[in-house]
């Protein structure tokens, strides 16, 4: 069949997630699109010269990362610089249609597009490359980023709180009246070798139809009216890849995680090596709310639910994977020419890291005075006492801690690493901090202002051109830099 054009399709510099992308580049040769897949981690001039090299017809550009979208700006200024010409899509898991409108296709002279997932590619790939319908669909496209960008900039100016203010309106716990549960140990313990079928019953499956984009809470998709029986094709597959995975060890699980003392200083948390506290051996630095809240609420920074100094309080800390051989089962699948099974193993291997690190959670939380870490239900559906926030996530969105988090665990020693933008490898990996405090609660940052980033970059010992650009997604200024 001769093909309907060429697509270029990457996972951009510093980001190791595909499987968006790979169902992406499935559905676009099913529909007779000749696709070239560069993988992840590519540089932006690799995919520039690919696409001159094989006169491709599109670019497509995936990340799931927020250092991605940064990524994704540059890689569409040097389009325009070179003059590529082509149509840019926009995909993956922290991209938007309000982001690209507003960071990415004002710095592209030529369509700039963000597509939603891969059962919106073929309708848009195939409007751009039709002489007939390409005028008026880049003409919507073009109406559609100005109306985002109008509502971004009247957000923008919606006022904030100086942070000063913000600081002094934290949430008010009594601190001399709470009673602090103390862990059982402290320091790091390293999980190798964890059996699979221990946590396979911590699995959420609703985010393994999700991956698929078949939305819908697990167990109800698999009588969906419209895509049940996709639904429970796919569960049944997953079930019978996941049953040989762990016959036959096809994928590790390793973990490591611990517990130090620690104590809030304003927005940040000093972490010691000792109960006696006598060496600061860590300090995350953490971001505040600055919006303004209704009355009476707090603005809220994840510090908030570590007592100060004058108490002996505690936190914990981990590093989770079940992606060592992924990749290459992944490959193996790939040499076959069996796609569908290349990405349904990345899928269940995300799903296997998620549940690890909430099944080390249940344990974490019963190491640190819960007498009812959960059932596996339970677990999952968060009915517990306490939070379990990763950097990069709403409540800490600047991933760059995670290097801080990462010397803390030694998380290389258990197989788990970080690229420089911070993405974690294996993709199929989790990692946050443990707060066990009955207000701790899971929270978006949000927009913040120049004075907290000022003091961000004091305390982090950082210029404050670079803060913004690991914030670039929460910044509630245009940074005078760029």
């Amino acid at each position: 069949t001769a093909s309907k054009g060429t697509i270029v399709l990457a996972t951009v510099k510093g980001d190791v997630h595909d499987i968006g992308k790979n169902i992406v580049g499935v559905v676009l040769g099913c529909n007779s699109y000749r696709v070239v897949d560069l993988g992840v981690m590519v540089p932006c001039d690799k995919i520039l010269r690919t696409a001159v090299d094989e006169q491709a017809d599109l670019i497509g550009l995936s990340g799931l990362i927020t250092p991605s979208l940064d990524e994704m700006v540059f890689v569409a200024k040097e389009m325009d610089r070179r003059r590529i010409g082509l149509p840019l899509l926009i995909g993956g898991a922290t991209t938007s249609k309000q982001h690209t409108a507003v960071k990415i296709a004002p710095e592209y002279g030529q369509t700039t597009v963000h597509v939603l997932d891969a059962s919106r590619v073929v309708d848009v790939v195939s409007s751009l490359l039709s002489d007939k319908q390409r005028p008026d669909f880049e003409r919507a496209n073009r109406e559609l980023q100005t109306q985002l960008r109008e509502q971004y900039s009247a957000r923008r100016e919606r006022p904030l709180l100086p942070y000063a203010r913000a600081l002094a309106n934290r949430l008010t716990i009594d601190w001399a009246a709470e009673t602090l549960p103390e862990p059982r140990f402290i320091g790091r313990r390293e999980l190798s070798g964890v059996p699979l079928e221990d946590i396979i019953p911590y699995i959420d499956w609703t985010f393994f139809f999700s991956a698929w984009e078949l939305k819908g809470r697990f167990p109800a998709i698999l009588d969906h009216p419209q895509y049940g029986n996709a639904a429970r094709e796919l569960y049944d597959n997953g079930r019978a890849l996941l049953d040989r995975i762990v016959a036959e060890k096809l994928l590790v699980a390793s973990a490591v995680y611990g517990f130090w003392p620690a104590a809030s200083e304003g927005d940040d948390i000093a972490i010691y090596g000792d109960r006696a506290r006598t060496e600061e051996i860590a300090c995350f630095n953490m971001l505040r709310q600055q919006e303004v809240v209704a009355d009476g609420k707090p603005n809220l920074s994840l510090a908030d639910f570590v007592a100060p100094r004058s108490r002996c309080d505690y936190i914990g800390a981990f590093a989770v994977t079940a992606g060592l051989g992924a990749e290459e089962l992944a490959r193996r699948f790939e040499r076959e020419h069996d796609d569908y099974n290349a990405i349904l193993v990345k899928a269940l291997a995300d799903r296997l890291a998620e549940a690890l690190a909430a099944s080390l959670h249940a344990t974490a939380r019963a190491e640190w005075g819960d007498a009812s870490p959960g059932t596996p239900e339970d677990v999952i559906a968060e009915a517990h006492r306490g939070i379990r926030p990763g950097f990069g996530y709403p409540a800490c969105p600047d991933h760059s801690e995670k290097f801080k988090l990462f010397d803390l665990l030694d998380a290389r020693a258990a197989g788990i690493d970080l690229t420089d933008h911070a993405a974690m490898t294996p993709a199929a990996s989790v990692s946050g901090l443990y707060f066990a405090h009955p207000a701790a609660r899971y929270f978006s940052v949000g927009r913040i202002g120049e004075d907290q980033i000022l003091d961000y970059a004091r305390r982090k010992g950082q210029s404050v051109e670079d803060v913004e650009r690991w914030l670039g997604f929460n910044l509630a200024y245009e940074p005078a830099r760029c």
